[in-house]
């Protein structure tokens, strides 16, 4: 049988996907297609794309959450359609919300009466949550200055130079002054006494980090609020505190039960965690607990009804998804504390198996600290044949993806390779990246000294009026360019050894 010119050009005679015309021309990329595809050849030629990403499992520059367990993964796609602004419709999705906040403020030491409800709300992501809870402390700081008669145009926060990137926005967004203090190389995370140092009276708050992402270190929140607690005694002021808990608020509760850094000490006025990192749910959820009603000014909740019901909301976003609340009630009431204590206890325990992983190469000084975040952040003590970006491109031809980076002011001169231990890094990933970092060093080890030099950098000096050589450009716009250098050498050796090896 002979098939007419229009039938052989059908799909419905061609079984296979690879064999139609749909992978025979390039993917529309910045306008649509005039014509429609089948599922099948939409599906296959995207997911066929999304296989060049990396493999989330093996992302250890993230603390996101990169494996929930098979049945919370199927309430994820059953609720998916759900819009979660919508409380009138999905009464039921909003009462697991709320469960969520009143535990967490539980978990967090919220001074609550027995049947008062906890004040809180489920955001996007910490970033979100930090965005509220810093308007929250503006809003109060611009009540209190307005009362006394005295100017709201120059409002302040005091946090480290080892914050987030998302203080930054919410400084420039909502036009706060971020006074930061500056670390050490020594001393990674924000002094409790400079922090108070910086503090006046246009001050809305001190952040605090409980898990810094540069090392995982918890700031000493308890030595904060007791020196703060002693200027407001001093100057007649109120300066809170808020913890930035993202990273450590499911972790202290159940590893430090006796750490004082939660709503145990009076200056803490709210705590934001976020439940797609140790909170143990996929990317896109977050939550802020303030400490009592009193401390989120009345006027910045919406009561609105255009869903239905009077529905009071305070946050930054409407509609969006419901799964991730499900997903972290599902944690909630899957775990329990004895679940969270045996997980954080876990990574904790295959954290160590990796630092002394590292530590037995000689090659390596650890900067991170055993009773944080569970991360192993680690520095080159020799730096003369190479550097840490050059091991963290290495690393990844055995598939691991390990962050370089360099530290802010004023520990700049400090260049780190960190790997965050989550749930799913098992005993077996722990000892297997530590022999691959063991051979990446060996293999760096045998390049030739002229190729190493060959990747090396020159920065432009020159000579102030009293004779001291500085450089011109920055130690991060070097950083960077070592890294693109070295990119392109190892990119080089690679299609170099390519043609010698005849693979293809």
């Amino acid at each position: 049988m002979v098939l007419s010119k229009t039938a052989s050009h059908s799909d419905v005679s061609v079984h296979s996907t690879f064999a139609s015309r749909y992978v025979r021309a390039s993917l529309p990329r910045f306008k649509m297609a005039e014509q429609s595809i089948p599922k099948e050849a939409a599906y296959q030629i995207i997911n066929d794309e999304l296989m060049l990403d990396g493999n989330p499992r093996l992302n250890l520059a993230s603390f996101v959450t990169t494996w929930m367990e098979p049945e919370c993964d199927k309430l994820i796609m059953a609720s998916i359609n759900k819009n979660y602004v919508d409380m009138d419709e999905y009464p039921v999705t909003t009462e697991l919300q709320n469960r969520c906040v009143n535990m967490i403020a539980h978990l967090f030491n919220a001074p609550l009466e027995e049947s008062e409800p906890a004040v809180g709300v489920g955001t996007v992501g910490s970033s979100e949550a930090i965005m509220l809870a810093g308007l929250a402390f503006k809003r109060k700081w611009q009540n209190k200055m307005k009362a006394e008669g005295k100017p709201i145009d120059k409002p302040n926060i005091v946090t480290g130079a080892n914050v987030q990137v998302c203080w930054e926005k919410f400084a420039r967004y909502f036009e706060v002054e971020l006074k930061e203090v500056k670390l050490r190389e020594d001393y990674f995370v924000m002094d409790p006494e400079k922090a108070v140092e910086l503090v006046d009276e246009n001050t809305i708050c001190v952040a605090a980090i409980l898990g810094s992402t540069l090392n995982g270190e918890f700031e000493d929140v308890k030595r904060l609020n007791d020196l703060l607690l002693e200027k407001n005694q001093e100057t007649g002021w109120d300066t809170p505190i808020h913890v930035d808990a993202a990273s450590g608020g499911f972790i202290a509760p159940f590893l430090y039960p006796d750490l004082e850094w939660d709503f145990r000490l009076p200056l803490v006025k709210s705590i934001n965690v976020s439940g797609h990192k140790y909170g143990l749910v996929y990317a896109g959820i977050g939550w802020v607990i303030w400490r009592s009603k009193e401390d989120l000014p009345e006027e910045l909740i919406f009561h609105i009804n255009y869903l239905g019901a009077d529905q009071p909301t305070f946050t930054l976003n409407f509609s969006k998804g419901s799964s991730q609340v499900i997903a972290q009630y599902y944690q909630l009431i899957r775990l329990g504390y004895e679940g969270y204590r045996n997980v954080m206890e876990n990574c904790r325990d295959n954290m160590i198996v990796l630092k002394e992983g590292i530590e037995k190469t000689g090659r390596f000084n650890i900067v991170s600290k055993d009773d944080g975040v569970p991360l192993v952040a680690f520095t080159l003590k020799d730096h003369s044949h190479f550097n840490e970006f050059q091991i963290s491109d290495f690393l990844k031809r055995y598939g691991w993806i390990v962050p370089a980076y360099s530290m802010p002011p004023d520990a700049q001169n400090v260049t780190v390779l960190r790997v965050v231990i989550r749930e799913d890094f098992s005993r077996t990933f722990a000892e297997r990246l530590a022999i691959d970092i063991q051979k990446v060093l060996h293999e760096l080890d045998m390049l030739p000294a002229k190729s190493i030099e060959s990747t090396t950098v020159t920065v432009t000096a020159e000579k102030t009026e009293d004779g001291h050589v500085v450089p011109k450009k920055s130690a991060i716009e070097t950083q960077r360019e070592i890294t693109t250098a070295w990119r392109k050498f190892v990119s080089d050796r690679k299609k170099m050894n390519e043609k010698m090896n005849g693979v293809c």
